[in-house]
């Protein structure tokens, strides 16, 4: 027998599903959630424009800080720490590894190439990465690299001192990307090619800039070194550690000139730079039975890494494996921290963050 009564199917009720179950709801239920519905709807909306228009107003704020960051290329991303941490492992005490890199960026390099102590120093350094290590750098440490070298070199054409390893510099380095950036797809640099090909353009132009340069006279009318006895102009040239500067030294006047073919002067230079065994080696002897030192200190160069010398390095601690400058003090918990501090060459540098 069929039901007369409503049921479920009557009009003017629904069914509506809660987190209590099924209910029945009127018409005048139904519209006002509808109404509710639509506010949710509406609030949605109105949340995600906010939302969009957030999104836009920060990529656009960090749009604005990378343009004025590229603009201004002087502007070196480096920490100017005076030391630094160098641990090659993870550690309970500390996670991950140092790299070099991270050590360029943090070392104060921007300030130690306007001491006159340090500046040979790190110009070694530059030479070095540009010729195996530039690769192995971050994309900022590669930006910054640019940047010291940039004022590396506006540095020499103030200051008309160091060309000439500064010109070899420069030429390391574009030998160097030449065979890095030859091929687009075998560019191991990081950034845009484009990037790097300005950069060449760069080095090209500061290259013609120091090819360029006049070295002016000075003004002052005192005395010179032509005006020093010939015993102190000896005692000065044998200062020299570079038989190049001896070189170019003679070629300023004749009376220089004859002073620096002295035999001792080119012995002595043979002797620091070079042990007995390799100078043995490469003996030059001339038609009277001489030996020929200058001679064979150009050719002991070529074939034998000459001894380099510094005014001031890196100091590196053995007991808390802490890389600092030498005339700034570092958190060492050792007894005698200068005890543990041994000088660290430009290679030796490098040398601490292979793996």
């Amino acid at each position: 027998m069929p039901f007369l009564g409503q049921d479920w199917r009557s009009p003017g009720q629904n069914w509506v599903k809660t987190e209590d179950g099924w209910k029945k709801t009127t018409k005048d239920e139904n519209e006002a959630n509808n109404n509710v519905s639509e506010r949710h709807g509406q609030e949605e909306e109105y949340y995600k424009e906010n939302l969009l228009l957030s999104i836009n107003y920060d990529v656009a704020t960090k749009k604005r800080k990378k343009d004025l960051l590229n603009n201004n290329t002087k502007i070196p991303y480096f920490h100017k720490d005076k030391w630094i941490y160098v641990h090659k492992g993870s550690t309970k005490e500390r996670h991950g590894y140092c790299t070099l890199g991270e050590a360029f960026n943090r070392l104060d390099f921007c300030s130690a190439i306007k001491d006159t102590r340090r500046f040979n120093y790190v110009v070694r350094l530059l030479e070095l990465i540009a010729k195996s290590q530039l690769p192995s750098l971050s994309g900022v440490a590669q930006k910054n690299y640019m940047n010291i070298l940039e004022r590396v070199v506006q540095k020499v054409l103030e200051d008309q001192q160091n060309v000439r390893p500064i010109k070899e510099l420069l030429q390391t380095l574009y030998v160097s990307l030449c065979s890095l950036v030859q091929d687009m797809g075998k560019s191991v640099l990081v950034g845009n090619i484009n990037i790097w090909v300005h950069r060449m353009e760069n080095i090209l132009q500061w290259q013609q800039q120091l090819d360029n340069i006049q070295i002016n006279r000075p003004t002052n009318t005192g005395m010179t070194l032509l005006d020093l006895p010939v015993s102190l102009q000896l005692n000065i040239m044998q200062r020299l550690s570079d038989g190049r500067d001896l070189v170019s030294l003679g070629q300023v006047c004749p009376d220089l000139g004859v002073l620096t073919e002295d035999r001792l002067l080119w012995k002595n230079l043979c002797q620091y730079h070079f042990t007995e065994r390799q100078i043995r080696r490469r003996l030059i002897i001339s038609d009277k039975g001489h030996l020929e030192w200058k001679k064979m200190y150009f050719k002991l160069c070529r074939c034998y890494p000459h001894k380099e010398q510094y005014s001031d390095t890196l100091q590196f601690c053995t007991h808390c494996h802490i890389l600092f400058w030498k005339d700034t003090n570092h958190p060492c918990t050792a007894n005698n921290p200068e005890s543990c501090s041994i000088s660290v060459s430009p290679q030796g540098f490098i040398n601490l963050f292979k793996f």
